[in-house]
């Protein structure tokens, strides 16, 4: 039973953007996919999973040999093969970091002449692919180009680890405070006046003995070009921080109940707070049924508990029982206690684990503050890896009323 009215069904048809977060190995990916599953199949449109995560494991839980910078339709007889028939487009892609650079380049150049000087630069590949988190914020510009082009109704982000998906969120503001900065200024002075001051002489003779003459000044005339792009950068990173912010955006986070994965949840739960950012769901994975906290299973689980002999006696007392149980129509005191040693071991389990059940609803209620839907995911038999696997985890995030609250 939940306190909430809206269930994750209303949450994704009522959005444009889900950014799916959590640590790793929660099931983060799997849920994204699943979630975008779903809308694809039950709410109809054309949905979009697109991984920032480099894990890579989107494309074979969706039945694809690969994935790239360009969306793969998932084919629809696939889906219909693994459940009902699909209302919409289920589509996939995964970050190409050095593709999307390129395209921004081409798209912000102020003319060609830079953009060809900034693409052939021989130190380009090497900075955009390890510098000031570029990974990070190119993803968020290519959020950005895939919602703005109108192409998808429903984009589900797959987001890296909590740490990481928190400086997906700083990325924007992290660059265009880098192209602003002080340090990038000092930088690149020396090289626009073509004059290097007494103070600074020292360290870029030394500076050229370890690492080569024109070291320098490669990275200064690289920056200089990079930053003709300044004007267009700083518009569409508060662009992005709009659309983050915009009411079709939401949030949901993922986690276990383990300890290390639920303060990290707590943590960017805070931090989406902070910059007043939509929370839709916090989706508890790997969770005790909530069965173990039923009365009358309580109770039951206390009498095998308490008396294990007597009933014990009282079971095999049935020949029919004592036949099923042990293959024989009658049994021995060795029989019967072996009985009661194994119903008494079940009743003191179930009470064991409800203990931890009862401490996993006290944390579901501490995590759900402020979040419109919390849903409670068990743990599944079998690890999910394809389709039918998205499709079964996604019935149980889509009709899953909620934990107890």
């Amino acid at each position: 039973m939940t306190t909430h009215d809206t269930g994750i069904p209303q949450l994704l048809a009522a959005k444009e953007i889900v950014v799916v977060c959590g640590a790793g190995g929660v099931g983060k990916t799997t849920t994204a996919a699943a979630l975008g599953t779903m809308a694809a199949v039950h709410l109809g449109g054309k949905v979009l999973v697109l991984t920032v995560d480099p894990a890579r494991r989107l494309a074979g839980a969706m039945g694809l040999s690969g994935l790239g910078n360009e969306a793969t339709r998932v084919p629809a007889e696939a889906l219909a093969a693994s459940g009902p028939e699909p209302r919409g487009e289920l589509w996939a892609a995964m970050l190409d970091t050095k593709r999307s650079w390129d395209d921004l380049v081409r798209r912000h150049a102020p003319d060609a002449r830079t953009r060809d000087a900034i693409l052939s630069n021989p130190l380009y590949r090497n900075i955009t692919g390890k510098f000031v988190h570029s990974h990070d914020y190119i993803a968020m510009e290519r959020l950005f180009e895939l919602h703005a082009s109108g192409a998808y109704d429903l984009i589900v982000v797959d987001t890296p680890p909590t740490r990481h998906a928190l400086d997906f969120l700083a990325a924007p503001q992290r660059m265009a405070d880098f192209f602003s900065s002080r340090l990038l200024r000092w930088l690149l002075a020396p090289y626009r006046s073509r004059l290097v001051n007494a103070a600074s002489r020292p360290f870029y003779q030394l500076a050229d003995r370890l690492l080569g003459s024109a070291f320098l000044q490669d990275i200064a005339e690289f920056f200089i070009l990079f930053q003709s792009m300044y004007d267009g950068f700083i518009e569409r990173a508060r662009a992005v921080e709009r659309v983050l912010g915009d009411r079709r955006t939401t949030f949901v986070v993922v986690t276990t109940l383990e300890a290390a994965p639920a303060d990290e949840a707590r943590r960017f739960i805070a931090a989406l707070a902070d910059r007043r950012l939509h929370l839709g769901a916090v989706v508890l994975n790997k969770v005790l049924p909530v069965e173990l906290l039923d009365p009358e299973a309580t109770a039951a689980a206390r009498e095998l508990r308490s008396r294990p002999d007597e009933l014990a006696g009282e079971l095999l007392s049935d020949g029919a029982v004592a036949e099923a149980v042990l293959g024989v129509p009658s049994a021995e005191p060795a029989d019967r206690a072996l009985v009661a040693r194994v119903l008494g071991e079940l009743g003191e389990s179930f009470l064991n684990f409800q203990v931890v059940a009862t401490r996993e609803a006290e944390q579901r209620a501490e995590l759900g503050v402020g979040a419109e839907v919390v849903t409670a995911v068990p743990s599944l038999e079998t690890d999910v890896f394809d389709l039918p696997g998205l499709l079964r985890m996604g019935r149980r995030l889509w009709s899953h009323e909620g934990p107890p609250r």
